[in-house]
């Protein structure tokens, strides 16, 4: 699994710390800190993951600091990606006290948030190890935060749908209604044929919601179809249908999908399952700063 916090991700979170810091220090200081701690006072910093998980963000305390004071040494102890116990020293912080104090929570911000999406991917791809389906996630990502949060589903073990309308052609149920407004054939096959005429060359997935819609999509061998909110038997159903008339074709189920429904999701034998969740909806792990002298 690829885990590189490549140049688009330390763009994304360069542009991120920059707004976190503004938020906090609002072009001032860190009055607590100023009014209590002494600037020459230096200070060290374990880094500590509270609970286990995969670890997400470790690159970032370094923007972080550069921000703020690069005097700060940073050795890190783990990697993006790693699966880690409960008291794991996950990086050890030396520097000024204050300087320390400052990033604190900005840091703890990002590892919590990232490392929770990449742990919640990671309980979602061990519940269906056994079988072939991917995990992925969607576009429903927090504003500005897309380029990282799908950086955490790779380190979980997932796999990135299209990063944004830029990249792929996703034709859902709103698209087809306004298609069917102008459109003398409205079907699902047509909107399939009109966007590739559209944008030769491009990925084509359909989104379709009946057997009756996936039956008229196959007739064009999209890249792939996603089955939206269908049950398991659903599904099983789909996957025979496709596997008679367009073997090629990759089939994603998408919605309703929990920890309690994806073992008979994967078990039904599609390629791909979309998680929204994995993005939206994530719990922080706890990662918490433990001070030394």
């Amino acid at each position: 699994m690829e885990y590189s916090f490549g140049q688009e991700e330390r763009t994304s979170a360069i542009e991120l710390v920059s707004t976190a810091l503004l938020e906090d220090l609002h072009g001032s200081c860190d009055l607590t800190s100023v009014a209590l701690v002494p600037e020459d006072q230096e200070g060290t910093v374990q880094i500590v993951a509270r609970r286990q998980g995969v670890v997400c963000g470790l690159p970032i305390i370094e923007l972080v600091f550069a921000r703020i004071d690069r005097s700060v040494t940073i050795d890190l102890l783990a990697q993006d990606g790693d699966f880690v116990p409960s008291g794991r020293v996950l990086a050890n912080l030396q520097g000024p006290v204050r300087s320390l104090l400052t990033g604190e929570r900005t840091v703890l911000n990002f590892l919590t948030a990232l490392s929770g999406v990449a742990t919640l991917t990671w309980t979602f791809v061990d519940a269906v190890r056994e079988s072939s389906a991917q995990i992925l996630d969607t576009r429903k990502t927090w504003p500005g935060w897309r380029r990282l949060q799908k950086y955490a589903v790779r380190c979980g073990g997932g796999t990135n749908h299209r990063i944004g309308l830029y990249d792929g052609i996703l034709i859902k149920d709103n698209h087809l209604a306004a298609w069917r407004t102008q459109s003398p054939d409205g079907s699902v096959s047509a909107a399939i044929r009109h966007a590739r005429l559209r944008w030769p060359g491009k990925p084509v997935e359909v989104e379709v919601d009946t057997i009756m819609q996936l039956n008229d999509a196959l007739h064009e061998r999209p890249e792939i179809v996603l089955l939206d909110n269908m049950n398991p038997a659903q599904l099983r159903e789909s996957v025979a249908i496709r596997d008679r008339f367009a073997p090629h074709v990759q089939l994603e189920a998408s919605g309703g999908v929990s920890l309690s429904t994806i073992a008979a999701i994967a078990a039904a034998g599609v390629e791909r399952i979309s998680i929204g969740a994995l993005t939206h909806s994530a719990p922080a792990l706890d990662i918490a700063f433990d001070w030394g002298r």
